[in-house]
């Protein structure tokens, strides 16, 4: 599978994005797109999650993120959205799109084992 990850921007805190994530090649019934970020400096943290089935789209997100970040899939077009509300300058981070065939949603970067090229998401005045 390969990710093509896009979005990204310039925006000021309070600001809004959108970020996608294609997925083409060979794609299973069931599987999990999550979004991860990396700041400078910082370890690589997971974002949101969520399950790409015909009969499931369950989402998951990080506490910090939580209420203002929203993930969503098309699954005819194997797209993945992460609509990004209420932007903090710690939003500031290179965003990565990531795909998993395990059975359960998961926040480790060990269990993603394809990655899209980051996108860059800079919140700043």
């Amino acid at each position: 599978v390969q990710l093509q990850a896009s979005g990204g921007g310039l925006v000021q805190p309070g600001g809004s994005l959108r970020l996608s994530c294609v997925a083409s090649g060979f794609t299973p019934d069931y599987y999990y797109i999550g979004w991860f970020r990396q700041a400078p400096g910082k370890e690589r943290e997971w974002v949101s999650c969520i399950t790409i089935s015909r009969s499931d789209n369950s989402d998951y997100y990080a506490d910090s993120v939580k209420g203002r970040f929203t993930i969503s899939g098309d699954n005819a077009k194997n797209t993945v959205f992460l609509q990004m509300n209420s932007l903090k300058p710690e939003d500031t981070a290179l965003y990565y799109c990531a795909f998993s065939s395990l059975g359960y949603p998961s926040m480790s970067t060990a269990d993603y084992g394809s990655w899209g090229q980051g996108t860059q998401v800079t919140v700043s005045s």
